[in-house]
C-alpha cells in the first residue's frame, strides 16, 4: 500500500462534452424506456387526445388539454433518450483489465474508502443516467467521482464538497458487475391504465386519430 500520496480532484469535464459513458445495464434501461414511450405510451395518449377532440370545443376540454401537454412531455423525453442512446459509450465493469487499468479507479470501478474519522463506505462509479444513491452508485462527474477517479489503494484524495473539504483514504478498488435498476412501466401511465380498445372506432374517431398522428398535437 502506498502512503503519503495525496491526489487532487480531477478537473471539471469540458463544457458540451458529447460522450455519455454508461454501463451495459444502464444503456438497456434507457432503451427499454424509449421503446415503451414510442410503442405503448405515446400511441395510448394519441388515442385519448383523438377521443377528446371528437367531443366538441377543444378550448374548454380538460381531457384534450391534458392530453396535449402529456404528448409534449412524452415527445421531449423521447428526444432526450434518443440523444443519450446515440451518444452512449458503453463501459463494461466486468471486462478484463490489466496494469494500471486494473489497479486504479476509472469508470465502472467499485471503491471502498474511509473518511477522516475512519468511517468506511463503498461506492460504484457510473454514468449520469445511472445515479442511484440508495445503491451507492455515483456519477463519474460528481465531486466524489472526480475525487476518486484515477486513485489507487493507499492514496489520500481531496473531496471538494459543498459542505467543505474532506480528505479520504482509498482502501480497495475492484471491478465487478454493477446492478442497475431496470426500467419499470409507470403504474400511472396511459398505457398501463388503458382499457382494451373497442372492436372498432367510429369513422370520426378514426379521422381524429389520424389527424393527431399526422400533426403530433393540434
Amino acid at each position: 500500500m502506498r502512503k503519503g500520496f495525496t491526489r487532487k480532484p480531477q478537473e471539471d469535464p469540458p463544457a458540451g462534452q458529447d460522450k455519455n459513458y454508461i454501463t451495459p445495464g444502464g444503456l438497456q434501461r434507457l432503451k427499454d424506456e424509449h421503446r415503451f414511450l414510442c410503442t405503448r405510451d405515446r400511441p395510448a395518449v394519441v388515442e385519448v387526445v383523438a377521443w377528446a377532440a371528437s367531443n366538441g370545443d377543444r378550448s374548454e376540454n380538460a381531457d384534450y388539454q391534458y392530453g396535449k401537454r402529456r404528448l409534449r412531455q412524452i415527445d421531449g423525453r423521447i428526444r432526450f433518450l434518443t440523444k443519450r442512446i446515440e451518444a452512449a459509450e458503453v463501459v463494461d465493469p466486468e471486462a478484463p483489465r490489466s496494469g494500471l487499468r486494473e489497479m486504479r479507479a476509472f469508470f465502472g470501478a467499485t471503491i471502498r474508502y474511509a473518511n477522516a474519522t475512519g468511517a468506511e463506505r463503498v461506492v460504484s462509479i457510473v454514468g449520469t443516467d445511472e445515479v442511484d444513491l440508495n445503491q451507492n452508485h455515483i456519477s463519474w462527474v460528481s465531486p466524489l467521482g472526480r475525487a476518486l477517479m484515477k486513485s489507487a489503494a493507499g492514496d489520500s484524495v481531496v473531496l471538494l464538497a459543498p459542505g467543505g473539504t474532506e480528505y479520504l483514504t482509498v482502501l480497495e478498488i475492484c471491478y465487478e458487475r454493477i446492478s442497475v435498476e431496470p426500467f419499470r412501466e409507470p403504474p400511472a401511465s396511459e398505457a398501463s391504465s388503458k382499457r382494451p380498445p373497442a372492436p372498432a372506432l367510429d369513422r370520426r374517431r378514426r379521422d381524429d386519430t389520424a389527424q393527431v398522428l399526422k400533426e403530433g398535437w393540434p
